[in-house]
């Protein structure tokens, strides 16, 4: 296990062993997020106060350790997602997956379970693809805490998934929501992980473009070099940012 995934890894066994549901926040975040949160004040807040903000991507690792953060490392949303599910069967933490398409957080379920034997799945819920009601928003909420779940996995898209929780986060009696993107799909096989001298090479990214180019081109094209633009910016120091 690399060193930046233990590290996470530590800190949130810590705050799965306390007796607290406080719904702490992790949110894995890529570029995307970045400039979402750079666009967006409000969703700037959500990550703001999440308790783990992790470097989904190596793009913001390199710029992290360009700007002086030498230890900087990257932490993958699927990788944490598989590394805290492994480690909890032991002491029988209770996960809920939560986003997906039809069938897929049952099918990741399965596959959870499979991988480890006597791993505690509280359950499953596939949203639909539209705003949820207030009776159905109280229904998800029921449903949950009914089920004793610790942890709540939510693969929905970014900023979705972020709002999803934030909104969430005070009605639910968890003591950990993480919103993991595309881990779903990853870990049910929709989306192939890259090969490991892709991501020495640090070139997931293409690999990822590769795969799904009609829903990320135009994606990647628009917010690569406003990144790149906005860290140029603030390297020569013509523009600083908010922190909150």
């Amino acid at each position: 296990v690399a060193e930046p995934l233990k590290q996470v890894l530590a800190a949130v066994e810590k705050v799965l062993r306390s007796p607290a549901r406080k719904a702490e926040l992790l949110c894995p975040t890529g570029v995307h997020g970045v400039i979402e949160a750079h666009k967006d004040p409000e969703f700037r807040r959500i990550l703001n106060k999440a308790t783990f903000n992790l470097a989904d991507g190596m793009p913001l690792v390199m710029v992290s350790r360009l700007q002086g953060h030498r230890t900087a490392g990257r932490a993958f949303g699927p990788d944490v997602m598989w590394a805290l599910l492994g480690r909890s069967v032991a002491p029988g933490t209770s996960h809920f997956f939560y986003g997906g398409r039809e069938g897929v957080a049952d099918r990741l379920a399965e596959i959870s379970k499979e991988a480890f034997p006597g791993l505690r799945v509280a359950g499953t819920y596939c949203p639909p693809f539209r705003s949820l009601t207030p009776d159905e928003e109280e229904e998800i909420v029921t449903l949950i805490n009914d089920s004793g779940a610790d942890v709540v996995w939510v693969g929905l898209s970014t900023p979705k998934q972020e709002q999803w929780v934030a909104a969430f986060r005070e009605r639910l009696s968890v003591k950990l929501l993480c919103s993991v993107g595309a881990a779903f799909d990853y870990h049910t096989g929709s989306i192939a992980f890259a090969p490991g001298w892709v991501k020495m090479a640090s070139l997931e990214w293409l690999f990822r473009l590769l795969q799904e180019p009609r829903r990320l081109w135009r994606r990647y094209f628009e917010i690569v070099p406003k990144f790149l633009f906005l860290i140029l910016l603030q390297g020569i120091g013509l523009r600083r940012f908010p922190e909150e």
